[in-house]
């Protein structure tokens, strides 16, 4: 069965099932990457995966500029192409990163940008994590198990990302210093949330770093949260994409696969 035909453990099934919610949500494992997919296709995205493609996804915005790929067991790759002022960026996420965290990015690049310029550390010290500034500016949660950080010296500058527990590194990302700050505090937002994320039984890390607290749903309930986030999605892309089409000389870098 391919990733994007994955379900998890009932959802075929019409009783109600066990899941857990987890905190914090950085510890939780990578999850359902329907939470990404979906809400990228509700959003006018196209599905550019590969026929018989195994456990690989391809999704290409709608001006064909931005693509984000997942590839098990490696993780996340997304990245845009050099347009207007904007140079080209990448992110890499391993692929136990949360999708709840992940999408915290993908959304992002479906909306319209704020007036506001973004602050991508506001998130984080609104959530209490602490910042440590010298060659690196670096923010970390509060129990210590999750870090941001911006590496500005030296030829190799980036974003760092990641979170572990008792076991070690959980996950990591590693983004170009080019890529676009609002999609960097759409990640922070993401990671700094204080609401649990859920998983199902089977699903949920062995971790003593985590708290859990057992509910029972029925799918047709999580199909309704679901439909949801869909339907936000499908209200608000037209605005954005038309925005990016309408701008002049926007190249289209990514062939179809199929």
């Amino acid at each position: 069965m391919s990733k994007r035909q994955q379900t998890w453990t009932g959802w075929g099934q019409q009783t109600a099932q066990q899941h857990y919610l987890i905190e914090p949500r950085y510890l939780a494992g990578g999850g359902d990457l329907r939470h990404v997919t979906e809400y990228l296709h509700a959003s006018g995205w196209i599905d550019n995966t590969p026929q018989n493609s195994g456990s690989a996804l391809v999704f290409d915005s709608p001006d064909q500029t931005v693509r984000v790929a997942y590839q098990a067991p490696a993780g996340w790759q997304i990245h845009g192409v050099a347009q207007d002022h904007q140079p080209a960026w990448q992110v890499s996420l391993t692929a136990q990163a949360p999708v709840e965290i992940v999408a915290g990015l993908t959304d992002a690049l479906t909306k319209p940008r704020s007036a506001h310029a973004p602050n991508v550390w506001a998130p984080l010290t609104q959530q209490r994590w602490s910042t440590e500034t010298g060659q690196e500016f670096t923010a970390v949660s509060p129990r210590r198990d999750a870090f941001v950080q911006y590496v500005a010296t030296g030829p190799d500058q980036h974003w760092w990302m990641g979170a572990r527990n008792e076991h070690g590194a959980v996950w990591n990302l590693q983004a170009s210093p080019t890529t676009p700050l609002h999609l960097m505090q759409g990640l922070t937002e993401a990671l700094a949330d204080p609401l649990p994320v859920m998983r199902p039984r089977g699903h949920v890390p062995p971790s003593n770093r985590i708290r859990t607290t057992s509910v029972s749903v029925r799918p047709d309930e999580l199909r309704a949260w679901q439909q949801t986030r869909v339907t936000s999605a499908r209200a608000t892309w037209g605005s954005a994409w038309t925005a990016a089409r309408a701008r002049a000389g926007a190249p289209s870098r990514f062939a179809r696969s199929r």
